[in-house]
């Protein structure tokens, strides 16, 4: 391969990793600029290195006659680079899983690389394009219909007796909260029962508001409100 090329390919990979990393650094998530195009040089380097590779070996100059899977490499990459994908998964309260977008953005950024090493320029560049067109331009549009439908909350509220239960139930639906579903559980140490309910709420009920108007309910002893 020509110094030109080889120069070429690096940097084109980094081009789009730089690009995946911007977007995931302006919303101050863990893949930043620097991460996303490491991993894409990477990439690129360890597929242009596989495929010479093989090319060489089939020209042995010891009449030997050597095969090899020119893209063995690269895919190690793919199943390898979900290590780093997993780091970023975090798991917080129940059901709620963050991370996700980034760690797939990680195995694109590997991917990215793989395509530019193996010479896959266009396809390269239009995953890129795709990929920022999916998770900022698309999410944009769909932003003001979406809160039409309600924000979801965590809700766990602690209540000092049994038949406080059925009226805080009773309240947050005369509020015009739904609740989709609901947990009670006995604290026994405390002497306080728990009730766990994922809920949504009008777009125009902050935060804010919906702990104050839970909190003056009859028989509530603590709560904590998530997104």
């Amino acid at each position: 391969m020509a110094n030109n090329e080889l120069f070429i390919k690096l940097g084109l990979a980094a081009l789009l990793g730089f690009i995946i990393g911007l977007e995931r650094e302006i919303k101050r998530k863990p893949l930043g600029l620097k991460t996303s195009s490491v991993i894409a040089i990477i990439s690129c380097l360890l597929t242009i290195v596989s495929m010479e590779s093989a090319y060489l070996a089939t020209r042995s100059e010891h009449g030997i006659h050597i095969q090899m899977d020119p893209l063995r490499l690269a895919a190690q990459i793919v199943s390898g680079i979900g290590f780093l994908g997993a780091g970023v998964i975090l798991r917080r309260g129940n059901d709620h899983i963050s991370g996700l977008t980034t760690a797939a953005m990680i195995w694109g950024a590997a991917g990215i690389g793989i395509a530019v090493g193996a010479g896959f320029y266009i396809e390269a560049i239009t995953v890129v394009v795709l990929l920022i067109v999916s998770v900022e331009l698309i999410p944009f549009l769909l932003e003001r219909p979406m809160k039409r439908l309600g924000n979801e909350h965590l809700i766990l509220i602690t209540v000092d007796k049994p038949s406080s239960l059925e009226q805080v139930i009773d309240n947050l639906q005369a509020e015009r909260i739904r609740i989709s579903h609901s947990r009670i559980k006995d604290i026994k140490k405390d002497a306080v029962h728990l009730l766990e309910l994922r809920t949504k709420v009008s777009s125009n009920q902050s935060i804010t508001k919906l702990y104050r108007t839970i909190s003056q309910m009859d028989g509530v002893v603590s709560i904590e409100i998530s997104n």
